[in-house]
């Protein structure tokens, strides 16, 4: 089965691992990574993780992805 599963990053590219938000075991579906950083974003910015990346098992599909809002 495939899973995917967020790539949690700072302003500077480098990874952000001790949000305690993140999901380490993966979604079975694109729509539910979707649903659920839709659902959680602001709680991972207050964390320290200012972009996403959405990954297909290795293959990044698409991010990094800011999650601060657009002025």
């Amino acid at each position: 089965m495939t899973t995917w599963h967020w790539r949690y990053e700072r302003a500077d590219g480098s990874l952000v691992e001790d949000a305690t938000t993140v999901v380490t075991e993966g979604f079975p579906a694109q729509a539910d990574a979707e649903t659920w950083i839709g659902e959680m974003w602001r709680e991972l910015l207050e964390q320290g993780v200012d972009a996403v990346s959405l990954l297909e098992e290795d293959r990044v599909v698409y991010g990094p992805m800011s999650l601060h809002p657009t002025a």
